[in-house]
């Protein structure tokens, strides 16, 4: 978890450098919006923000995390700070109502009123109305911080009065790291971070036995193709077809099998390749060296079309038979 200015700057450097350079230039504007994934650090940035704007101790543009401002920040009790979560799925006018309300009121302390909404693409259409009128005409020195991982579902008229902020997606060597200091293996974080860019997802998913199931299955597919297409339909018949049953299952499974042959392809590329199953990587390191990259590029179309079919709605069976043929085809048996 981000703990300090390093680590945020490691994280989303685009982003703090902005944001530095803005309370820098004093060019503080009425409005931002924190647009960016889940995990990536949107409200860990957005409190280092607010403390840079009110702490009465900064130095180099950071915080100084020690004086009566930045303390009130960090255990919430700051007056002129609100911050606003949905009242169950949606952020309703009412909530808006208050918030704008207090915002206009003369404040116990003297200084800038900076109001922070959380999950802001869950506006209604009178709460985000509502919302607009104030950003257009704020009253006071007021900022405003929107977090959204929903860009496009905020109306164009708000994202037009606010600063848009583009949050970087995680960099993968740095969920790595987080996930192997959670205890999970490397070989397992290589693989759930292919998948996904937040820490919390990754995390469940390498505690999930399904999961671990589903890996195990592609794996164990990817090898008996390259022996054996009667061996390969065996494994589709007793083990994919009935560990895969759902749409989505079965979308994650192939999923799973195209980072196999992209390591694959890596490999033979670069031995020294980063994978997204790092146990596989003497089994990959051999059919790398049995194979040519145009059998591999026809192999990673067999599977993208295969996933074409599967949203088409094709029989799974014969969607898998036709993927075993393919993906056995042209193989060298040494």
């Amino acid at each position: 978890m981000v703990e300090n200015v390093e680590e945020l700057k490691v994280l989303q450097p685009v982003v703090m450098k902005q944001l530095q350079t803005i309370f820098e230039k004093n060019r503080t504007g009425h409005a931002y919006i924190f647009d960016g994934e889940k995990g990536t650090g949107k409200k860990a940035i957005a409190m280092f923000f607010i403390k840079l704007l009110l702490c009465l101790n900064p130095s180099n543009n950071v915080p100084c995390e020690t004086c009566r401002n930045c303390k009130r920040i960090e255990t919430g009790n700051h007056p002129n700070i609100k911050q606003l979560e949905p009242d169950g799925q949606f952020i309703k006018i009412d909530q808006i109502r208050d918030l704008i309300s207090g915002m206009t009121k003369t404040s116990m302390e003297e200084g800038r009123k900076i109001y922070v909404l959380h999950h802001a693409d869950r506006m209604n259409t009178s709460s985000a109305n509502t919302l607009l009128k104030f950003l257009e005409e704020p009253e006071g020195n007021v900022t405003a911080i929107l977090l959204t991982e929903s860009y496009q579902s905020i109306l164009p008229t708000i994202q037009s009065r606010c600063q848009h902020i583009k949050f970087a997606t995680v960099p993968r060597d740095i969920l790595l790291k987080q996930l192997q200091e959670q205890g999970i293996t490397f070989s397992m974080a290589s693989t759930v971070s292919m998948l996904t860019n937040n820490l919390e997802t990754a995390i469940l998913l390498a505690h999930d036995e399904q999961f671990a199931h589903a890996r195990k299955t592609v794996l164990k597919l990817v090898e008996t193709v390259r022996k054996n297409v009667h061996e390969a339909l065996l494994v589709v018949y007793e083990d994919w077809l009935l560990s895969f049953k759902e749409k989505e299952e079965i979308e994650r499974a192939l999923d799973l099998l195209l980072f196999a042959y992209r390591d694959i392809v890596a490999i033979k590329a670069n031995p020294q390749s980063s994978c997204t199953y790092p146990d596989m990587l003497q089994s990959w390191k051999e059919i790398a060296l049995h194979t040519t990259y145009d059998r591999l590029s026809d192999q990673l179309q067999a599977i993208l079309q295969a996933r074409q079919n599967l949203q088409r709605n094709m029989n799974r069976s014969l969607l898998m038979e036709q993927l075993m043929l393919n993906l056995q085809e042209g193989y060298t048996f040494v």
